[in-house]
């Protein structure tokens, strides 16, 4: 899973990303409302972390223009403003989720893992895939490989949601508008080819992670048709 936190904070935010990084997740981080939006809009976070005190903004501001271009990311406010109608004003704004400053990390943690299972909702992986030489553990994001499937490699969400759809379509090509869709709820539009980019960003870290070599398979383009598993 991939994070982003927006916060103005500097010692905070360093010490969270730490937070992050011990319990396995990618996280990446904004110091102000703009830079934080701008990150957004590439699409490659599957929860976001927002202050609502920043240097140029309220945070509500930032949600409330990303939910208006249709971004439907799941965001948690961890925030100072710890009155109810902040909350209130908050949620209603299109927030998932409100943790008031001073939190334990424990909770912060399990509302994070909370709001992913949310927005992988709509996928319903199976429990077990066999691809080639591994074996794939969607619920869990793992490729496993080598002798007796000793060694593994852990797919963020989006990554595994790529490896999901590819596994149920093995013999038909899966189009980068199909996955852009699917995985980030997003239709055709005038800015599809930014759109389609994430998908070819996303297919990039997926295919690092994947050695062709012990895993048995890779993911090639068939052109004009889109993405497929190729064995090895």
């Amino acid at each position: 899973m991939r994070l982003l936190l927006v916060e103005a904070n500097v010692n905070l935010s360093v010490a969270l990303l730490l937070l992050f990084k011990k319990n396995k997740y990618e996280a990446d981080a904004a110091y102000d409302g703009k830079t934080g939006e701008e990150m957004i809009k590439l699409g490659l976070y599957d929860v976001i972390i927002l202050e609502r005190t920043l240097p140029d903004c309220d945070g509500i501001s930032v949600l409330k223009n990303i939910r208006e271009k249709g971004v439907n990311t799941p965001v948690m406010f961890l925030t100072a403003k710890n009155t109810t109608a902040n909350k209130v004003e908050g949620l209603d704004a299109g927030a998932d989720d409100y943790l008031a400053k001073p939190f334990a990390t424990e909770e912060l943690m399990a509302r994070i893992r909370a709001l992913g299972r949310r927005s992988t909702a709509a996928i319903a992986p199976t429990e077990e895939i066999t691809i080639g030489k591994s074996k794939f553990l969607p619920r869990r994001g793992e490729l496993f490989f080598g002798k007796n499937y000793s060694s593994s490699v852990t797919l963020t969400l989006k990554e595994t949601g790529i490896l999901e759809m590819l596994s149920q379509n093995r013999d038909i090509p899966v189009t980068k508008e199909e996955l852009l869709q699917k995985l980030w709820g997003k239709e055709q539009s005038e800015d599809i080819n930014v759109n389609v980019n994430i998908v070819e960003v996303f297919m990039s870290y997926l295919r690092k992670k994947i050695k062709s070599d012990v895993c048995g398979f890779s993911i090639v383009t068939k052109r004009n048709m889109g993405y497929k598993i190729d064995y090895t």
